[in-house]
């Protein structure tokens, strides 16, 4: 059983990035899947969570407008596309999943995938 974030680089303030979280080992359909990431001398923050049985997607007011998480149950990955991308979204994002609807009550306590470097200069 494994997630791995994929598709972290160096961008520009402005620009965009798409984050994928391939997961191995069992079925998206029955998993809320979350991005979160961490930035150098910060806590884990929440970036926002897609249940992949109906779709129902949650973001954090910090990203909202400007990220969209999607999935493919087919190919067993889950996206995060980022666009208008600060500075200050600069930091290791991780994907994880567990059960549960998500929402801003979600917290993954089962699976955690390795993180990839996103880094926005100014």
């Amino acid at each position: 059983v494994q997630l791995q974030a994929s598709g972290g680089g160096l961008v520009q303030t402005g620009g965009s990035l798409r984050l994928s979280c391939a997961v191995s080992g069992f079925t998206l359909d029955r998993y809320t899947i979350g991005w979160f990431r961490q930035a150098p001398g910060k806590e884990r923050e929440g970036v926002g969570c897609i249940s992949s049985s109906d779709g129902d997607t949650y973001y954090e007011e910090a990203v909202e407008g400007r990220f969209t998480i999607s999935g493919d149950n087919a190919e067993n990955t889950v996206y995060l596309q980022m666009k208008s991308l600060k500075p200050e979204d600069s930091a290791v994002y991780f994907c994880a999943a567990d059960i549960g609807s998500c929402g801003y009550w979600w917290y993954p306590l089962k699976l955690w995938g390795q993180g990839t470097q996103v880094t926005v200069s100014s």
